[in-house]
């Protein structure tokens, strides 16, 4: 924790408000996460509906990252925090309303936009005042608001499902959005001037390259590459899991998986970020990627809840060491006043993956069982471990090593 005393009080204080908005927020967007699935079946919708709706929401991910990475460039980072957190407070209200297939669709694809604009913001905001030598550090403490929100969202929407009704649940989670929205006006706008780390970056500012110029930079493509392939993976698991438990008759609240998924993002949060700091980024996505594959398997193959639980683990695991080393990695890429672009493309690699693995794997649960989507979860994961050890780096050679945890990121714009 020293990284966080270290830093100047006023920082201290902006990065506390963040965090207290980052754990509101994701309670908001994870109470309706083994809900929603089952929500849309209630009221009529098939297995392929709900694949499709729950698609929808990357939909609304995909449409507003780029304009919203510049927003974060060029206007505001607390801006686009706030966006995202006024949509996680107002989509919910909308599940109360409307009750068709298209109606629900439309809101889900509108609530996208809130996980687009915060973690642009929130990732914006953390790495520009981390002292590059401690990156990983901040990113993996900041970041636990993730699992921490996740560990009381999912158990809590299932608490409200069986205990009370679907209009008090999608109320709470507009709550929670609306207050991450109050904190975050706490927040104070970032210059320039006031980044920590922008005396390193100083002569970078005629340098930020054009989303053209990014879409073709190996060093960001590969991370958006598998990226995509792990929200391939999530978008699955979030579709589908709830109705796996439902239909194989595993005595378990779905709730209940992903606070074991939270809580076990948590704790390999807390030792990862000195780990990527000085053992580098490379072993550490590895690791997650294989972690993937595991609960992946785990699942394809569980008989029991306890067989569940282990893969809730090995998920929570894989997640809670993906997201800040990539984070990290690509904010190790790139310049100071592009970053907003940046993790809108790289970024926008997991929404794409979330958007089409509803609709893709609801079309072939016609043809195989819950267990069989599982699968092919599992061997994308295996995909992405191949792809990050061949192409991770500048040559095959250097990308094999730096997975391995062997050699530095030749891509790195500060080494």
């Amino acid at each position: 924790m020293n990284v966080l005393l270290n830093l100047k009080t006023d920082i201290q204080k902006n990065l506390i408000f963040l965090f207290a908005a980052g754990l509101f927020f994701w309670i908001s967007i994870t109470l309706l996460l083994p809900t929603l699935p089952a929500y849309i079946q209630d009221v009529g919708g098939t297995t392929q509906e709900v694949g499709l709706v729950m698609g929808c929401f990357a939909i609304g991910l995909l449409a507003s990252r780029t304009w919203l990475g510049k927003v974060a460039d060029q206007r505001s980072r607390k801006l686009v925090v706030l966006i995202g957190a006024f949509v996680a407070g107002t989509a919910p209200l909308g599940y109360i309303f409307i009750q068709s297939i298209t109606g629900l669709a439309a809101i889900r694809a509108f609530h996208g936009i809130s996980i687009a604009a915060f973690t642009i913001g929130f990732s914006a905001l953390v790495v520009d005042f981390a002292p590059k030598e401690n990156r990983g550090q901040l990113i993996g403490y900041m970041n636990l608001a993730v699992p921490v929100g996740m560990s009381i969202g999912p158990a809590l929407g299932g608490f409200l499902q069986v205990n009370a009704s679907y209009s008090w649940l999608f109320s709470i989670s507009a709550v929670c959005g609306f207050t991450a929205l109050v904190i975050s006006s706490q927040l104070y706008d970032v210059k320039t001037k006031q980044i920590q780390n922008f005396d390193s970056h100083h002569q970078s500012l005629d340098k930020a390259r054009s989303f053209d110029e990014l879409i073709h930079s190996p060093a960001l493509v590969i991370p958006g590459i598998v990226l995509f392939l792990i929200g391939f993976v999530f978008g699955g698991l979030v579709a589908f899991l709830p109705l796996y438990i439902r239909s194989a008759n595993l005595v378990l609240n779905a709730g209940l998986f992903y606070t074991v998924i939270a809580i076990a993002s948590f704790t390999v949060r807390i030792f990862i970020g000195k780990i990527s700091d000085t053992q580098g980024r490379g072993v550490l996505i590895s690791a997650s990627l294989i972690f993937y594959f595991v609960s992946m398997l785990l699942l394809a193959i569980a008989r029991t809840p306890a067989m569940l639980l282990l893969g809730a683990v090995a998920e929570g695991a894989g997640a809670g060491i993906l997201i800040p080393t990539m984070l990290a990695l690509i904010s190790d890429r790139s310049f100071a006043n592009e970053r907003g672009k940046v993790y809108a493309l790289c970024l926008g690699g997991f929404d794409v993956g979330i958007a089409i693995a509803g609709p893709i794997l609801g079309f072939l649960t016609s043809y195989v069982s819950y267990r069989g989507v599982f699968a092919i979860n599992a061997v994308l994961a295996i995909i992405a471990l191949v792809v990050f050890s061949l192409k991770g780096n500048k040559d095959i050679a250097s990308s094999w090593r730096f997975a391995i945890g062997r050699q530095k990121d030749l891509y790195n714009l500060e080494a």
